[in-house]
This record gives structure tokens, sequence and C-alpha cells, in this order.
């Protein structure tokens, strides 16, 4: 293993903007290509974007040893045109390898594989992963994240948005474990009567039932919108209510499929068929109903496309975890992309007036230099995908910031956990540690 895997694993470096696949068992794969995935997927996030322009060198390092570690002779910076402050910051420092692509203003331009095809022209597999065709992809903050990791510094902090319905939206620097109620008081607290929140970006992300819980190594951002807003009823609304409609209303017009970002790349799946199958009990190609599991959860059929109000992205997450359950898996062969595809993709401008979020979307969420400082972390075990890590301190023990607190168990997929502040261990259970600041001595 290389000094550069076994550093990134060693500081317990995962993908900051998704589900938290560990970045040492990318960086030990082969790839022509390393992408940095800086087109910031979701409207009202900033994040990568303004790390991108305060922290051009570092996000340069990181990728340069992610092109080192993987053998890629080309690494390429996804940004949107409109994020010209990162671009005037990074032209400048690139080195001869290393290129910047521009991608118009458009969603899901951040999405992992419509990125990689906008930027190379290459498309990944329908099942398929990105090492498929020789990419390896990483978000800003995981690059960063890298390049720390070569300085020995662990991963203990988290770099968020804070916007939507509050008073002074922002984007802010915490350390891991720092509760979500904290993240929105930095913003100046929500400004509507009955808030909710949103773990995330407004398609893809998660409504939170409170903000008890921590922000971890993959929280993408807070967003703040009345309790009463289109998207958090959608996001709210049963399973059982979404397949009631779909049997009353769907009209199978096609508008689903003819703007699903995986379809027009040349993927199965049709959103409008599988709703078919299984409003006549999965009654159909079995095939079609297990392309469900391609989807990648982007929102546009059920925010954007569907005129009579469908979700077709529940009903595939309900298929996908039914077939997951079976263990069943899609295999299906790349087909034609749609000539008319890179026409197909959804202005930002447009997404954020059919969301109506116009009167939450502020011009801008200031990055804020100075990491806060919270009085206790709750840190969980798993943050990753795979194995959640195995604690090594117990209560009352010391420990400071960047210290390991739960390692990786031998042979698991995963990442180790550090404190991200010095203080005392006042709890250890199987899913967090917790630690009070103090002096960390024992």
């Amino acid at each position: 293993m290389s000094d550069i895997v076994t550093n990134v694993k060693t500081a317990g470096v995962v993908g900051a903007g998704g589900a938290g696949f560990p970045t040492h068992v990318k960086l030990a794969a082969k790839a022509d290509i390393y992408i940095v995935n800086a087109a910031e997927c979701e409207p009202m996030l900033r994040t990568d974007q303004q790390l991108a322009a305060r922290y051009p060198e570092l996000l340069l390092q990181g990728l340069t040893q992610a092109m080192e570690a993987t053998g890629a002779k080309e690494g390429i910076i996804a940004l949107k045109a409109k994020y010209q402050a990162a671009i005037k910051a990074l032209e400048p420092l690139l080195p001869p390898q290393i290129r910047i692509e521009i991608l118009r203003d458009i969603y899901p331009a951040g999405d992992e594989v419509i990125t990689i095809w906008l930027t190379t022209g290459r498309r990944v597999p329908p099942g398929g992963i990105p090492l498929h065709i020789g990419v390896v992809v990483n978000n800003v903050q995981t690059l960063i994240n890298v390049a720390k990791a070569m300085q020995g510094e662990a991963v203990t902090t988290k770099t968020l948005t804070v916007t939507g319905a509050v008073k002074s939206p922002v984007t802010v620097t915490v350390p891991i474990g720092t509760a979500m109620a904290e993240v929105l008081a930095l913003a100046g607290g929500a400004t509507c009567a009955q808030p909710a929140y949103i773990d995330g970006g407004p398609m893809m992300g998660k409504v939170m039932t409170d903000l008890a819980g921590p922000v971890t190594k993959t929280t993408g951002g807070l967003i703040v919108l009345p309790a009463d807003h289109l998207l958090i009823k959608s996001k709210q609304q049963s399973v059982k209510s979404v397949l009631q409609i779909a049997k009353t209303v769907c009209e199978q017009c096609c508008y689903c499929t003819e703007l699903c970002p995986r379809h027009i790349i040349g993927h199965e799946l049709p959103p409008h068929l599988i709703v078919r199958c299984v409003n006549y009990n999965a009654v159909g190609n079995p095939q079609i109903l297990r392309s469900a599991l391609t989807c990648s959860e982007c929102g546009v059929c059920e925010a954007y496309s569907c005129p009579v109000g469908i979700s077709p992205m529940r009903v595939n997450m309900a298929l996908k975890a039914e077939f997951r359950a079976q263990n069943l898996r899609y295999q299906g062969q790349l087909g034609q992309a749609d000539p008319m595809a890179e026409h197909r993709l959804i202005p930002s401008a447009r997404l954020v007036s059919r969301l109506n979020l116009q009167p939450w979307y502020p011009p801008d969420a200031p990055l804020q230099p100075e990491v806060y400082q919270p009085q206790q972390v709750t840190i969980p075990l798993r943050q990753h995908i795979g194995a959640p890590s195995v604690p090594v301190v117990k209560e009352g023990d010391g420990v400071t910031t960047g210290q390991l607190i739960a390692e990786l168990p031998a042979g698991a997929l995963g990442a180790p956990v550090h404190a991200s502040i010095t203080g005392i261990v006042t709890q250890v259970s199987s899913q967090a540690i917790t630690i009070r600041k103090g002096s960390g001595s024992a």
C-alpha cells in the first residue's frame, strides 16, 4: 500500500459529499482520469465552490496526490461557469496535467455519472461504477482532506452551508459531532414560525425530524424551509400514499422518462414503465422493474417532470429496498444516449422556480474562516459506507483534537474516527462517543 493510501486511511477520509465511501479504497485502484466534482449539484449549497476559491493550493495538492496514487494521467476540475471566484483562484496554479472543465448551470450537473459524461464523454454502465470506465471522482472537500492527511491531519471538521429561512445564510466549519441545533444558531436561527429542516440539498436531501443529531463527515448542508413548503410535504409523504396517487392519476405521459438523467445517457431506467408495472401488481418485464436499482434518486421525476404530482423516485426507492433485501441485482446493457440529452438537463434557475425556492434563495452564504468551538460533540461511529468503527477510548479518558478514538475493524470496509475537540470522554455507546470540552488530560 502506498504512503498516500496509508495516510488517507489513517486520517479517516471518506467521501464528503455522498454516502461516505472510504477514500483510501478509491486511491488504491487504478484509473486514467481523476475528476474533482466542484459543480455543486444541488441548488442553494455553496460549500465546494467556496472551498475551491479559498483553498486552491490544498485542492490541487490533494488532486495531484490522488492522481499519483491511482496512476491517473489527467485531472479534471468540473466547475460551473458562474463559479468565477473558484475559477480565478485555480487557473493560475494549474499544472499541465490538470484542466478546468466549465459546465453550464444545469441540474444534475454534479451528479457523479452526469459529471463524468459532461467532462469526458465516457458513460458509466448501468449498475456500474466510475472505475469500470477508468475514472475516479471526489468532491472538493474530500480532496482537501486528502491533502491534509498527507500533512498528518485527521478528518475532524466539516464545512457546510446553512441557508433558506434563516436570519443570516452562511457557510461554516464545525467540529464533527457538533449538534445541528448549534449549526442553525450560527446562521441566526430560523425566520419562519414552523420551520422544517433538510440535511443536504433541496432535491436529494432528507428531512430531519429534529436538530438533536450531530454533524458527520457526510453532512451535506442544512436548509430551513416552512413546514408547509411543497418540498417538505413531498419528502414526508408515505410510500403507501405515493403508490395510491400513482394508481389514481398516472397518465403515462413519459415526461419522467424523457427527463431522467440516467435514461437520457443510455441507461434502461424508464420511470413511467416502472410505475405502470407497479400499478398493475408488478405485471410486466422483471428486467424493467429491476432497472429501478440504477436510479440515482436525483428527484427530477418527482420535483420537476411529473405534471400530476407522482413520485416515481419514491417508487424506485421502495423497489430498491425490496430487491436489495432479496440480494437481487440489475444486469443490463448501456444503450445509445438520447441525441437531445444535453438539452434535457434542467436549468438551475428553472428548477429553483419550479420548487418555489426564490423567497429562501439568498444571493450569498459567505464562508466563515474560523472554526466554531462547541462545548460538546457526539461523534457517530459509523459515518461511512461499511462497518462502524470500534471505540479505543473509555469514559473518563482525556483526548486531544485529532486523536484516534475508534478504529476500523480488521479486514472491514470503513474508516477510523478521531476526536474533533480536546476534552474528556463522557459517554461511549455502540453508536457514538461523546466528548465534553476540557483540558484533555487523563
